[in-house]
């Protein structure tokens, strides 16, 4: 079984000397490559000098984390892609479950390994955490991460378990079943572009699993943090080509009339925060939703659509009107 560790750059060289190292020195048996989307720094110079054994391959444009991906790993040999952010630090041993997970579980097509904070070491972190899910109507947590509500590691979520989707932070994935899926939808751009993916796989019968016995340490933020309007945008304009794409019509249109609804309640809860940008960038995420309906609709597949996607109804409804924070009670309510 043959493991490539493909890392996205964009002026990065920072990250990369920080985080690079572990990836270099716990990847035994893996062919490590660096996919730089078109840096204006001396990111490629700093790895070819310094780290001679990583392959590099130079994208002619940034075209942002989807694109970016699918240009590099045309140029990539492997039986399983692991997609890694520039931000993670790898621990020893990181990738021996992983390999196994493959071999003992094979109708595993996706798989992700525990993401925890790389500042505060003993907690989750939000890109993925244990394992992504989602609600019925499309809203993205995780298994130790509901909304902005990390939970600490206690080992609960030491096992293997079947979940829908899995970060773009660390993933590995079958090279047949990446290019079966077509890659990553380009006019994502960035952000909620693995869960799409994933839940395409999904509609596809394939399988995704979360293993707990490897672990990652994610910084997070370093392209895009939270308080960035850009990032809201990206995130409520894909997470409606999202449902448009994967889920039957009748039900799409009346979860995307829900989610319209939805959003306008955040715009007006970004007012009273005096977050102007951000209920701006809400109302521009709408428009280019609606600029780029015909198209997005257009992707649909003609698949059979997986109908229980979701473990609980409405994770906003749980965690704002609940105060549910915990997975475990989650789905135990």
């Amino acid at each position: 079984m043959k493991l490539a560790v493909v890392i996205l750059n964009w002026n990065g060289e920072a990250l990369l000397e920080r985080y690079l190292p572990t990836v270099v020195n716990y990847s035994d048996g893996a062919d490590i490559y660096l996919a730089d989307n078109a840096s204006t720094d001396d990111s490629v110079v700093f790895v070819r000098t310094n780290f001679p054994t990583v392959r590099i391959i130079q994208n002619t444009v940034n075209g942002g984390f989807s694109k970016g991906y699918n240009d590099a790993l045309k140029q990539v040999e492997a039986d399983i892609y692991c997609l890694l952010n520039s931000d993670v630090e790898v621990s020893k041993n990181w990738l021996h479950p992983i390999i196994r997970g493959f071999k003992d579980l094979p109708k595993a097509a996706i798989i992700q390994p525990k993401i925890l904070d790389l500042l505060r070491r003993d907690y989750f972190e939000y890109a993925g955490a244990a394992g992504g899910f989602i609600d019925q109507l499309g809203y993205p947590f995780c298994r130790g991460r509901i909304f902005q509500a990390l939970e600490k590691d206690e080992g609960q979520y030491d096992d293997t378990l079947e979940i829908f989707w899995a970060t773009g932070a660390c993933m590995f994935i079958k090279s047949e079943v990446f290019w079966e899926l077509g890659g990553f939808d380009e006019d994502y751009f960035a952000h909620q572009e693995e869960v799409d993916l994933c839940w395409r796989a999904k509609n596809k019968g394939h399988k995704i699993y979360y293993i707990g016995t490897s672990e990652v340490y994610h910084l997070g933020g370093s392209t895009l943090s939270n308080m960035n309007p850009k990032k809201t945008y990206l995130n409520f304009r894909n997470s409606l080509f999202s449902i448009t794409k994967n889920l039957p019509r009748r039900k799409a249109f009346l979860i995307i009339g829900i989610r319209l609804l939805l959003d306008g309640v955040a715009a007006i809860r970004f007012i009273f925060q005096f977050r102007f940008q951000h209920c701006l960038a809400i109302l521009r995420a709408h428009l280019s939703f609606y600029k780029h309906f015909s198209k997005i609709y257009r992707k649909r597949e003609k698949a059979n659509f997986i109908l229980k996607y979701y473990v609980v109804k409405s994770i906003v409804w749980s965690y704002f009107v609940h105060q549910i924070k915990k997975f475990n009670i989650l789905v135990k309510d």
